[in-house]
């Protein structure tokens, strides 16, 4: 079988969440089932050698580049108004291609299949950027349509789509994230040392690492640190680490209060290579967001030893099982609880040590390899 992989994720300046789920999960697919023929398709204009560069971690011997030069920008803004043939400029090699990130464009050869994350941009629009929200709006339901498979990260993802597109249902497969245990591992005492010197990293800290924007729920996070500050005037600093995102101004500002001023820290971008000794170093992992269709970095934490507070909220209780503590995000003050309980009871964070563990091996990348490639499998069925 001859399967492409949409690679626009993972050639930008700096890879998120869904780069990293593409990227894991074609790793595991393309050293589980060596017998196919793999191949990553996007589009270039500007410095092609750059994004060849960029792809080199991800190719194998039987995984191949192929780059059309064309404007990726361009190309998509035409497709949202003419059915510009996506197989004109990726010809029609592929039996299956996977686009990993919502859009599906026009006339692709062979079967589809699309990866939708998430509901956010009708649960949560308004914590999204205005351009993506307009392409998403705009494109969405159509991408969908054109998909033989959809592909979604959890059942709560799935039960979000049928909400709004129930039209759809039959297509969804749920294929969760994974976490990459040979990569998230605790880190030796001289490499958390040493990362925290390059990112100036206090010795002791509360963290949180994604994207800084209002869907993560950062302002009420920091509302809760400083209601935790009020009691335990000692307490860790807060770390949050990640790139900035749609209005992250609001972050910073809620950062400069006078009772948090000085012990919030903004590491900005953490290389991939430094993730492990970050979380390892950590007191603990906060993640308060409002809503995900899976959550990676709860149990990536939890595969370095650190223990997590995450949200009761979307897909997160469905991540972590009962290897988190749990708390109710919108309530600062039962934020400020989970991160009083991580600070003061040992015996706790021992506890949520020991099952974060368990729970991360659970959570393979291998296993969901095999689940995305019996999707792909089904469809090369109906061809023949």
């Amino acid at each position: 079988m001859n399967i492409a992989f949409d690679a626009s994720p993972l050639i930008g300046d700096n890879i998120s969440g869904v780069g990293w789920c593409e990227a894991n999960l074609t790793d595991a697919l393309t050293r589980l089932h060596p017998e196919e023929q793999y191949r990553f398709e996007y589009f270039t204009l500007r410095s092609p050698e750059e994004k060849v560069r960029r792809m080199q971690p991800f190719v194998r011997e039987n995984t191949a580049l192929h780059p059309a030069r064309f404007s990726p920008l361009i190309y998509r803004l035409m497709t949202n108004f003419v059915p510009v043939p996506y197989c004109a400029f990726q010809g029609k090699w592929a039996d299956v291609t996977h686009f990993f990130n919502y859009i599906v464009p026009p006339f692709v050869h062979g079967k589809t299949v699309v990866t939708v994350h998430d509901m956010v941009l009708h649960a949560y629009p308004e914590t999204m950027r205005t351009r993506t929200r307009l392409l998403l709006q705009t494109g969405l339901k159509r991408s969908m349509k054109r998909a033989d498979r959809i592909v979604t990260d959890s059942d709560f993802s799935r039960t979000e789509i049928i909400r709004y597109y129930p039209d759809m249902a039959e297509k969804i497969r749920v294929v969760p994230c994974g976490v990459d245990t040979a990569h998230f591992q605790p880190a030796s005492a001289q490499e958390i040392e040493r990362v925290r010197g390059i990112h100036h990293l206090p010795e002791r800290y509360f963290l949180y690492l994604g994207t800084l924007e209002p869907r993560k729920n950062l302002v009420r996070l920091i509302r809760a640190y400083a209601l935790l500050r009020e009691k335990y005037p000692d307490a860790p600093a807060l770390v949050l680490a990640g790139g900035k995102g749609w209005q992250y101004e609001r972050i910073f500002e809620a950062s400069a209060a006078s009772d948090v001023r000085g012990h919030i820290l903004f590491p900005s971008y953490i290389p991939s290579a430094d993730m492990a000794a970050v979380y390892s170093g950590a007191l603990a992992f906060v993640f308060p967001s409002l809503y995900e269709g899976f959550g990676m970095p709860p149990l990536e934490a939890m595969a370095c030893g650190c223990p997590v507070l995450t949200a009761k909220a979307a897909s997160l209780p469905e991540a972590v099982g009962n290897a988190a503590l749990l708390c109710n995000p919108l309530k600062i003050k039962a934020i400020a609880r989970g991160m009083e309980l991580l600070l003061t009871q040992e015996n706790l964070r021992e506890m949520l040590i020991e099952r974060g563990f368990r729970r991360a091996k659970e959570m393979s990348w291998e296993s969901a390899a095999e689940k995305l490639h019996q999707v792909y499998s089904e469809l090369q069925d109906e061809r023949n």
